[in-house]
Parts: C-alpha cells; sequence; structure tokens
C-alpha cells in the first residue's frame, strides 16, 4: 500500500545509457485512488504528478492525499520532492515527507557518483503519536541501475518496450532513506486499459521489490503505460490485506 501511494500517490539497459534525457514537456498529470472490494468501488485518495525542465536537471513532485471518508481508517498525506539529473538521467536528491497514520516521516536521499558505483547519503526521521521513535543516517552504496521512488516513474516510461517479449525481466536498484531495494520490471506484455469511457492501448508491467537475499519485502503491483510517444502511466493496481487500490489517470 505504501508503496503503491508513493509511486502514484504517488518507474535502454541502464540508466547511463541513455545519449539525452527524455523530454516530458514540463507534465502536470492527475490520478483518482480508488478502492475496490467486492461490489464497492469509491475513491479513496488523489494525486498530482508533476515534473519542470530546470536546465541541467528536472524537478518532479508528488502530491498525494487520502479522500476525508478514508482519512477515518488510514489517513495519507504524502509529498516527494526530487530532482533528475539531465545528464545519464540520473536521481540528484530525493525527499519524502509524509504523514500516512499516526505516523509522521521525513527521509531524504543525496546521490553521488563515481564510475559505475551509486552512493546515497540517507536521513530517516519518524515521529509516532508526538513521539520521536527514529532520527537516522545511512550509506547506502552499489553499482548499475540506481533510482528512488519518484524517479523510478519516469525511468520506467523509457524503457524499450518495443524490443521485449512478454516474461521479459529488467532489473535495477532502488534506494530510499530507510533502505536499498531491488526492483524487477516484468514485462507482461500489450494489453487495452478501459478508464471510465476511454479505452487505451498499454504496455502491462508487474513491479516485483525484493530485498537481501531475494526476498520479497511488499507484495507485487502492476503498471499500464501508453504505446504511444507520451507513454503516460494511466492506471497502477495493488492488492491490500482487504480488496486492492487502483491509481487511474483523470482524463
Amino acid at each position: 500500500m505504501k508503496k503503491l501511494c508513493s509511486l502514484i500517490i504517488c518507474l535502454a539497459a541502464t540508466i547511463s545509457s541513455f545519449a539525452a534525457a527524455p523530454s516530458f514537456d514540463n507534465e502536470s498529470l492527475s490520478y483518482r485512488v480508488m478502492y475496490k472490494w467486492g461490489l464497492i468501488n469509491k475513491q479513496a485518495g488523489h494525486a498530482t504528478l508533476t515534473i519542470r525542465d530546470k536546465g541541467d536537471h528536472f524537478y518532479a513532485r508528488l502530491v498525494a492525499a487520502s479522500e476525508p471518508w478514508a482519512d477515518k481508517f488510514y489517513c495519507v498525506r504524502d509529498t516527494l520532492n526530487g530532482t533528475i539529473l539531465k545528464k545519464g538521467f540520473r536521481p540528484g536528491f530525493y525527499e519524502k515527507i509524509a504523514h500516512e497514520g499516526s505516523e509522521d516521516k521525513h527521509d531524504t536521499v543525496k546521490f553521488s557518483y563515481s564510475g559505475n558505483t551509486v552512493t546515497g547519503h540517507c536521513t530517516r526521521r519518524v515521529v509516532k503519536k508526538g513521539e520521536l521513535k527514529k532520527n537516522e543516517k545511512r550509506t547506502l552504496t552499489d553499482t548499475g541501475t540506481t533510482v528512488d521512488m519518484l524517479s523510478s516513474y519516469y525511468y520506467m516510461r523509457s524503457l524499450p518496450f518495443e524490443s521485449w517479449k512478454p516474461g521479459h525481466k529488467e532489473t535495477i536498484n532502488i534506494f530510499s532513506g530507510k533502505q536499498k531495494e531491488t526492483l524487477t520490471f516484468d514485462y507482461r506484455g500489450i494489453e487495452v486499459v478501459q478508464i471510465g469511457d476511454k479505452r487505451y492501448q498499454c504496455f502491462h508491467l508487474t513491479f516485483v521489490f525484493t530485498g537481501d537475499g531475494g526476498k520479497k519485502t511488499s507484495d507485487n503491483m502492476d503498471a499500464w503505460i501508453t504505446t504511444d510517444a507520451a507513454r503516460i502511466p494511466v492506471q497502477l493496481e495493488g492488492k491490500l490485506p482487504v480488496g486492492k487500490v487502483k491509481c487511474e489517470l483523470i482524463q
């Protein structure tokens, strides 16, 4: 649930292989978050994702909130901020400011690079019911393609789906203020998705998050991205202990 919020409410073989940074034309995308369980199909939240061209880098922001009725069960107020360096299309800075349930969290990651080695200088602060629970600093290091939860959203849109066959898998690193994980994109093929009265031809991906030893760190998520040049993610879906949640593009 939390990863799904972060992705929408919050994704070439490696980032360093890009000849030039993709252009997102200072776009702004809005989503509704739908809760589905049996006959229940109700809007539980909303999110807006924006990206702006700042010369040598992009600045991205995700703002998300649960609806008043859902606040009574699990209140979400998330803001993700980040920069993506155009050179190599690599994350420069990531920040998550979140109120989720009874917890307030503030995570940051500052990225640095040396050859193929990526280092994340991370901080994490967690306050629960007014009491400081965590105030941590850590350094994460790995080699190869590395993203955060915000830049991953844009990275996935640059993947060479046209050359992939169903079953193809692509694995990268993902850093947060809390930990280092492995994110695997499992390509499922082309499908048609209907949202309201509009139909979209989409690439279908499943996201698999794992930690040390290959142990899954959360349930899988699915995304559908339009096959046209815009590569807009129109739908994300994830399971909950009861029911599931869908993030749908607002037309």
